[in-house]
């Protein structure tokens, strides 16, 4: 009589060391007692669908222009283990059906209205599936061994839980845009190196506070003890904000010199909106992360760092952006009971010390990395 065995096997499919296929093979055997075995019948393979190792959300909004370059440059990766899953927040441009036709393997969420860049990744992280979840800008394109070097980062490195590309200017690729985020003890976040030319300053794989969310890259098991993104951030530092709940958990930011995106700046965004949102969220951040402790110790560098935004503001009362920046601040200072009750939560999680974590803030008057 024969009997059926199911085995599993690994082989080197095409994601070559990214991974490997599994196939489950059903087989059945007639016994052979004089061997002491069995005489092979059947064998018939069945591929075992696998997760993706990585999960590329893009938030996307009006932006189909940008998508041969992005979407184009994730199909030339060497590491293809991975899903793409582009968020539109309810796009007019006939974005959808685009990606539909021209690129079928994305899988689209279509939210039908704008959800901002929060809700849409936040969307985004529900539907993924991979160990590493990435955030990528639709007006991005990335270098064909960027992936690959996310992920090695991650695998030889069990205690990070972020990681910052190198991101420079799409037309000047020459320049920096960030090489990853710092923050400094008076409340100001920044991009390191941003403006800069690349003369080789940031080539050293080194921790950073974040990493820029243009390209960002979390661990899974992070984010589901940190949390996601702060839909009350809407836009703008929410990035600092998972940075700040990663190093106070204890996990570190690590930047990739050798994972190097190009970032079309400002392609999709406005000047009046993000000065709006960093005049906000400047100070949510602060409301909702800063530790009492340091707080108390750094206060006085906080009010003169905001007074100096509203000194500048004022000067250029004249200007849109300038009067958006004060209405930030105002409703920042507002968003206190907003932010106030979620430190609680916050604190809870904390595995750092005050020492430590002030070794991975930037000095007020350290300022050659912040352009």
């Amino acid at each position: 009589m024969a009997n059926q065995f199911v085995i599993v096997a690994k082989g080197r499919g095409r994601w070559g060391d990214s991974g490997g296929e599994f196939w489950e093979i059903v087989a059945t055997a007639s016994p052979l007692p004089e061997l002491g075995g069995f005489l092979m019948e059947t064998a018939v393979p069945h591929k075992i669908p696998t997760m993706p190792r990585i999960s590329i959300i893009i938030p996307h909004l009006n932006g189909k222009h940008l998508l041969d370059d992005c979407l184009g440059s994730l199909r030339r990766q060497t590491f293809t283990d991975f899903e793409v899953l582009l968020v539109d927040n309810g796009s007019s441009d006939g974005t959808q059906a685009y990606v539909r036709e021209q690129f079928p393997e994305v899988k689209l969420l279509e939210l039908g209205r704008n959800f901002g860049f929060t809700g849409a990744c936040n969307a985004g992280w529900e539907a993924s599936t991979g160990e590493i979840i990435i955030l990528l800008n639709n007006d991005t394109e990335v270098e064909s061994n960027w992936l690959r070097e996310v992920w090695r980062a991650f695998a030889q490195n069990p205690q990070v839980g972020s990681v910052a590309s190198k991101m420079l200017l799409f037309d000047q690729r020459d320049t920096f845009h960030t090489a990853g985020d710092f923050y400094r003890v008076d409340g100001i976040p920044g991009n390191r190196g941003v403006w800069q030319k690349d003369v080789g300053q940031f080539e050293q794989v080194e921790p950073v506070f974040s990493a820029c969310g243009g390209s960002s890259a979390y661990r899974r098991i992070m984010l589901e003890q940190i949390g996601f993104l702060d839909d009350d951030f809407f836009f703008s530092c929410e990035d600092v904000d998972v940075g700040w709940r990663a190093n106070l958990a204890g996990w570190q930011v690590l930047y990739v010199p050798t994972a190097v995106v190009y970032h079309k700046l400002k392609a999709t965004g406005g000047s009046v909106t993000g000065s709006y949102y960093d005049g906000r969220n400047f100070l949510y951040l602060i409301w909702k992360n800063y530790p009492s402790t340091l707080l108390r110790r750094h206060w006085r560098k906080i009010l003169r760092a905001q007074l100096k935004i509203t000194r500048e503001a004022l000067h250029a009362w004249r200007g849109e952006a300038a009067r958006a920046r004060l209405r930030g601040q105002l409703a920042g200072l507002w968003g206190i009971f907003k932010m106030w009750p979620k430190r609680r939560h916050i604190q809870a999680l904390r595995r750092i010390d005050d020492d430590s974590l002030t070794a991975v803030l930037t000095p007020v008057d350290e300022t050659p990395t912040d352009g």
